[in-house]
């Protein structure tokens, strides 16, 4: 009691930086300790090494191996059974709907998922709700565990509340493992609508002697077959059409089928009537509503079509059309020679009317393109080009006969221009060309491109058109409303119609050659003066260049209107002038004349 400093000395020392604890110098109050006083690390420690020096060095055990989660957990996932209600707003027969789901949790990766079952028919968008990650538990970022599941619970996942009422065993044991008290499992809920759809509809029925069973198996696969017309000629653009009746004797249906014929120009819809029951005699009954729109069931039919009703020879009325049958195939004979003891069987033949051909009317020619080529529009929806003849172009390829030909026209100055006509033996067209005449005051060039000239008087529906044999020296042939007269021929048209004189008249053969014939002999002595003189091409060149020096001379002469003037001095076009018209022509154009050219000339 007399005692009054109570302080404690410091335990607590600092060396090299380092804090550690040492041993009290004096107790409490600044007095004095008799005994050493060790700490408990100090004291395990002295026992430790009692032990080892009395047995030795203790071994220690070796570390258990590291096992990674997704080994030790890898597939080992917890499955609880649950539920969640949803609403149905749009429904008078329900205000809810109940929804099973599976949860799955994966231990390996602590990851969610959570299924739905598939129910057949059911019209739900069902199987997985939720797919697997790890689902976040609050907004502060934590994850569901395994250890926040259980049963008998509600866990809200992204808005929704499923209720856990169960889990499989395997999940059992490894919670109860790890130290969790499952809850007592619940049953799972249903809704009253489920359960309404599950109870089987109450039908009733009414006993019959009638075995539909017994007729099944005795009739099945048996069909009969009958060949039946329906005459619809009474309407617009109507007809007769074949059609085809089956009566299946297996549960007294109907089927009509239409014949389809290859190019009959209409649809393949070969059902007329589907397979059905047929009424033929309804119960009298005064209904507002069309029928047309209503089922048939069998309180509203007082009989129906049997096989009984079919016959050859007759007619039937199904669904408002008449049907003559007038054959049958030889199953239905034999099943009616059987059945009903009926043995006529004779076909009824059917008279078809003859189509009335339409007469084509090919419309008159407008004048664009080639007749044969237009005509084909006629004949088809796409047109194809007329047929060339192959054998007559390879033949007569690049062979041309060449006339000259002078215009009949009121016009003098129309009858002075002349024209090429080009007749191609490959495609016997025609084309006319007429030369540029200098100063003329008419642009020459392509006059008629190839075409086919048709004569005058032809009709477009048989045109005939000009051929070799009617152009002849001194001839009139028409083009398209302007006459033309044949002047001249080339010497090609001679040769070609003596090599082919069966193909022309010969008075024709002999104009032509009447026709060449002073024009052979005025270029006979011009080829025969040529030798006399013994001049060569050599020489003629040599002198055709002295000719050209000669003017070159005389720069004030203008070579054209030289030119000019000398073709038309040549009216007949033989290319011959007299030597004293030459002088003159010479004289008139202030053309100089040395004596010794022009001799030689």
């Amino acid at each position: 009691p007399q005692k009054t400093s109570f302080h404690r000395s410091q335990t607590l020392g600092y060396k090299n930086g380092f804090a550690f604890p040492r041993l009290p110098t004096v107790g409490i109050g600044g007095e004095r300790l008799y005994v050493n006083q060790l700490s408990q690390a100090e004291l395990d420690e002295l026992s430790n090494q009692r032990r080892t020096l009395t047995y030795g060095q203790a071994k220690q055990a070796p570390p258990s191996g590291f096992i990674p989660a997704h080994v030790a957990f890898d597939k080992k996932i917890l499955k609880f059974d649950a539920y969640f209600q949803e609403d149905v707003p749009l429904s008078a027969e329900e205000c809810y709907r109940i929804r099973q789901v599976c949860i799955y949790y994966y231990l390996e990766d602590d990851s969610m998922s959570v299924v739905e079952p598939v129910v057949q028919n059911s019209g739900l968008p069902q199987g997985k709700h939720i797919r697997r990650h790890r689902v976040p538990k609050n907004d502060r970022g934590d994850h569901y565990h395994w250890k926040d599941l259980n049963r008998g619970m509600n866990i809200t996942m992204y808005g929704k509340t499923y209720r856990i009422v169960d889990c499989d065993p395997f999940t059992q044991v490894f919670l109860e493992s790890q130290g969790i008290e499952l809850k007592p499992p619940e049953k799972m809920v249903f809704d009253r609508y489920t359960e309404l759809r599950r109870k089987p509809v109450h039908q009733y029925t009414t006993p019959s002697d009638f075995d539909r069973l017994k007729q099944f198996l005795t009739y099945d696969k048996q069909v009969l077959r009958f060949y039946a017309t329906w005459d619809d000629t009474n309407s617009t653009f109507g007809e007769n059409r074949p059609y085809v009746i089956y009566y299946y004797l297996a549960d007294g249906t109907v089927e009509v089928r239409e014949v389809y014929e290859q190019n009959d120009g209409r649809d393949p819809f070969p059902v007329l009537i589907k397979r059905q029951r047929l009424p033929k005699t309804f119960v009298d009954k005064k209904k507002t509503f069309p029928s047309c729109v209503l089922e048939i069931c069998d309180q509203d039919v007082l009989e129906w079509y049997t096989a009984k009703d079919f016959a050859v020879g007759k007619s039937t009325t199904l669904l408002g059309r008449t049907f003559f049958i007038y054959d049958c195939d030889k199953f239905t004979q034999n099943f009616y020679r059987d059945k009903f003891g009926i043995t006529d069987f004779q076909p009824v033949e059917i008279k078809k009317k003859p189509l009335e051909g339409v007469p084509q009317v090919i419309p008159p020619y407008n004048g664009f393109g080639m007749l044969e080529d237009s005509l084909q529009n006629c004949f088809s929806l796409f047109p194809k080009p007329p047929r060339k003849d192959i054998i007559k172009m390879l033949e007569n390829d690049h062979k041309v006969l060449r006339y000259q030909m002078a215009l009949e026209s009121p016009n003098p100055e129309d009858r002075k221009r002349r024209f090429i006509l080009s007749y191609f033996l490959s495609n016997d067209l025609i084309s006319i060309y007429e030369p540029r005449v200098h100063n003329s005051g008419i642009i020459g060039g392509k006059y008629l491109g190839k075409t086919r000239v048709a004569k005058p008087g032809s009709t477009p529906e048989n045109p005939t058109y000009y051929e070799p044999s009617d152009f002849s020296i001194g001839s009139t042939i028409e083009v398209f409303g302007h006459r033309f007269v044949i002047t001249d021929a080339d010497e090609y048209v001679l040769n070609y119609m003596e090599s082919n004189a069966e193909s022309f008249p010969a008075a024709m053969l002999q104009s032509l050659r009447d026709h060449f014939r002073p024009q052979q002999v005025v270029k006979e002595p011009a080829k025969s003066d040529i030798p006399m003189l013994g001049t060569s091409k050599q020489e003629l060149d040599e002198l055709v260049v002295q000719v050209q020096e000669e003017l070159k001379l005389h720069k004030h002469l203008n070579n054209k209107n030289i030119r000019e003037a000398f073709l038309q001095c040549d009216e007949d076009g033989s290319g011959i002038l007299d030597k004293a018209r030459f002088l003159a022509l010479c004289d008139s154009l202030s053309v100089p004349t040395n004596t010794f050219l022009i001799n030689k000339v």
